[in-house]
This record gives structure tokens, C-alpha cells and sequence, in this order.
């Protein structure tokens, strides 16, 4: 399927929050695309982590509800969702989530992602220690790669079902989270709504004025402490 297809098609969900997302996905099919032919308005955001975190799961989950625990699932090579996301402020922004593949032993981000991101969402698994650590991986990388140009960071601990295998703990998360001046949620796909207000979040501040900004940037110094209360 091309990837400069205009959709025509949309699917629709009503959130709580007073969220909104309309998620498009022509012949109820997922948009893949190469990168450089969906450069198309809208902030890009670039979902990353290692293979097996649930990436594709957290963005079915979120925008359509559709995606079933434990089911099979294809490995993903690159998908791009469009959504139109209602702000914190009210209004309805678009927003291109570039899902990518998976990273194993070895594997790097592609970095071309790393010069047209606006924002990256970065996930890990709770029961996967080593998934936290390709995270950390990951933002350093991003903190290298950006050359001055404001990047907004947000990471999810996905799987916080599987609480009898958890390997990274939640304030050892949070410590680190507050250290790398970075918004750091815990999720589920199996609970809808922790989804939301991340990407609600993220979205409400990649569309506001840089100065009015409530997430720390990176490389740029914040009054006090940095927090990750939402």
C-alpha cells in the first residue's frame, strides 16, 4: 500500500480526558510506507524499542481497540498510523506515528529517524531488563544525533500486567527517567486508558509554543527539579 494514499476512510473512538483520536486506516489495513515518501504535515513521532515490547500492540490498542493478548502478531518492518489528537488545549492536532521494527542483539535505529523526528516514544517491557536498557541506549542516542534541535522524549514500561515477572522497577524507573529529564509512564494494553494520556500529553506539548513548554528538553537547563508527576 502506498504511503502517500490519501485516507479516505476513518475509524473512529471517543476517549475519556477529553480526548479524541481518529485514526486513519484505509481498507482496514495498516498504512506502511518508507519514510521518505510519508513526510506529510503533522508531527512525526518515531515509536522505538527493542523487539517484543508491545510497540505495535500499545498504538492497535490506543487507536483502535482492537488488539487481542497473546495473540499472534507479524513482525513489523515499518507502519505509519495518522491521528488527529484533541490537546489538552482543545484542539485537534495530527500526528504521524511512525511504528518501527523491532530492534534485536546488534541492531540500531535507522538514522535517518533520528533528523526528521519531531518526538519519540521509546518502550520497553517491564519484565525485560534488557529492554530498559535499550532504552537508555536509545535516548543517548537521540541526545547525540539531534545537533540543536529540540526532540520530545516520553517513555512507556509496557506489560505492567505481568507483575509476578517484572524486572525493572518502577522507581528505579522513575530514577532514571528524572535524571535523563524525560516523562516516563507505566502501561497495558490490556488497560486501554493507560494509554491515553501519554500520547495526549505528548502530543499537547510537541504543538504548544516552545516557551510555554511543561516537559524539560534536553540540553536545555529547567528551574528546580525536574519531575515526572503528571
Amino acid at each position: 500500500m502506498r504511503s502517500d494514499r490519501t485516507c479516505r476512510s476513518n475509524l473512529t473512538a471517543e476517549w475519556i480526558l477529553r480526548s479524541w483520536f481518529y485514526a486513519c486506516r484505509p481498507d482496514g489495513s495498516l498504512v506502511s510506507s518508507s519514510l521518505k515518501l510519508d513526510m506529510g504535515k503533522g508531527c512525526k513521532v518515531v515509536v522505538c524499542g527493542q523487539a517484543a515490547v508491545g510497540k505495535t500492540a500499545i498504538l492497535e490498542q490506543l487507536l483502535y481497540g482492537n488488539h487481542s493478548v497473546g495473540s499472534e502478531s507479524n513482525e513489523t518492518q515499518e507502519d505509519v498510523y495518522v491521528a488527529s489528537v484533541e490537546t489538552d488545549r482543545g484542539v485537534k492536532e495530527q500526528l504521524r506515528l511512525y511504528d518501527t521494527k523491532g530492534l534485536n542483539d546488534g541492531q540500531d535505529l535507522p538514522k535517518h529517524y533520528y533528523s526528521v523526528a519531531d518526538g519519540f516514544v521509546l518502550v520497553y517491557s517491564v519484565d525485560s531488563l534488557e529492554s530498559f536498557k535499550r532504552v537508555d541506549v536509545l535516548k543517548k542516542e537521540i541526545d547525540k544525533s539531534r545537533d540543536k534541535k529540540e526532540v520530545m522524549v516520553i517513555v512507556l514500561g509496557n506489560k505492567t500486567d505481568l507483575r509476578e515477572r517484572r524486572q525493572v522497577e518502577h522507581e528505579a524507573a522513575q530514577q532514571w527517567a528524572r535524571g535523563e529529564k524525560v516523562k516516563l509512564w507505566e502501561v497495558s494494553v490490556t488497560e486501554r486508558t493507560s494509554l491515553i494520556e501519554p500520547f495526549t500529553q505528548l502530543t499537547s506539548r510537541l504543538t504548544q509554543p516552545q516557551s510555554k513548554s511543561a516537559f524539560p528538553l534536553p540540553g536545555r537547563k529547567s528551574k528546580g527539579s525536574p519531575s515526572n508527576d503528571i
